[in-house]
């Protein structure tokens, strides 16, 4: 389920690429949910249960090459 996933503790900021290749950035998510995230076994169950439709989140655009 997911590609990559980073956090940006200044503004509790979490990041998720998923296998899709779409990217999604999650906010005020707490420090202790990314550790919980990265520490559990599974990431995509805690993801869908913890994480998606928890947080507002927003699709991260790629940028255009021109």
């Amino acid at each position: 389920m997911l590609s990559s996933v980073g956090y940006d503790s200044a503004t509790q900021t979490l990041r998720a690429v998923f296998n899709s290749g779409k990217t999604y950035d999650y906010f005020k998510v707490s420090q202790e949910v990314y550790d919980e995230l990265i520490a559990s076994e599974s990431k995509g169950r805690y993801m869908r249960d913890e994480i998606i439709d928890m947080y507002s989140y927003q699709q991260v655009k790629r940028k255009s090459k021109y």
